[in-house]
């Protein structure tokens, strides 16, 4: 899969969602982080969750990113809700450098993305996995960093994580999963986390600001991947090449 192309680099916000449903949203904070071919998505409802009832509304998902002309394609490896069977594939139109818009393909929705001034510069991003078959990812653009880890426990195909909660799956479970964002500010301080599926996260450090952005060795060192999120695995992170296969609990 080749590199995808420069002009989509960098951490994109989220500004405007309409659906022809009727929706129309401006609060909810969402951030796509895209390296040249990894790629992490974040979206908190706001105000932001609090209880179990409401985090099950969150969502994120991360893996790579596929450009073809106009039409860009995430291959969610690893998703917050629920694996519905569809595809993720949007038509994609530039503004400018530093606004794109996008269209689903049955023209059902309309989403208008901006770039983070401070996601240019440095960009660079690993996929991460474990022996428990968790998988993750760190990415970093600019200032800015992303990263997800993956439940240890698959899910079963269904509409929403909501739906699964009501049919009686245990919360815990279901909600472990971590996407947080954040800004390392060039080391001056910790890798502050600003965004994070898991509401105790925010205001956290992701890393202690000794581990230098700019030297992928010690972001890639065993004793950073061994400590790395909320509920590192067993025997720590591991880089890989590339995300396996999304995994699934069938029902």
């Amino acid at each position: 899969m080749k590199p995808v192309p420069d002009a989509y680099l960098g951490v994109w916000q989220r500004t405007l969602l309409t659906t022809t449903g009727g929706v129309h949203d401006s609060s909810t904070q969402v951030y796509w982080l895209q390296t040249e071919r990894l790629f992490a998505d974040l979206r908190i409802p706001q105000p932001a969750p609090s209880s179990e009832t409401e985090r099950v509304l969150q969502a994120g998902f991360a893996g790579v990113t596929e450009v073809n002309d106009d039409f860009c394609q995430w291959h969610r490896a690893i998703d917050f809700q629920p694996p519905s069977g569809r595809e993720d594939i949007g038509r994609m139109r530039f503004e400018s450098s530093e606004r794109v818009l996008e269209d689903g393909l049955d023209g059902g929705y309309h989403e208008v993305w901006e770039r983070l001034p401070e996601s240019l510069g440095r960009n660079w991003g690993t996929w991460l996995s474990a022996g428990d078959g968790r998988q993750g990812c760190l990415l970093l653009a600019g200032d800015c960093f992303l990263f997800a880890a993956g439940r240890a426990t698959a899910l079963p195909a269904a509409p929403s994580l909501a739906a699964l909660l009501a049919g009686g799956a245990e919360a815990g479970t279901l909600l472990d999963f971590e996407l947080s964002f954040g800004r390392h500010c060039q080391g001056t301080q910790p890798w502050r986390i600003a965004l994070s599926t898991l509401p105790e996260r925010v205001g956290q450090a992701l890393l202690p600001s000794r581990i230098d952005p700019d030297q992928p060795a010690q972001l890639l060192d065993a004793e950073t991947l061994g400590h790395l999120g909320a509920t590192p695995p067993q025997g720590g992170w591991q880089a890989c090449a590339s995300p396996s296969s999304p995994r699934r609990n069938e029902p």
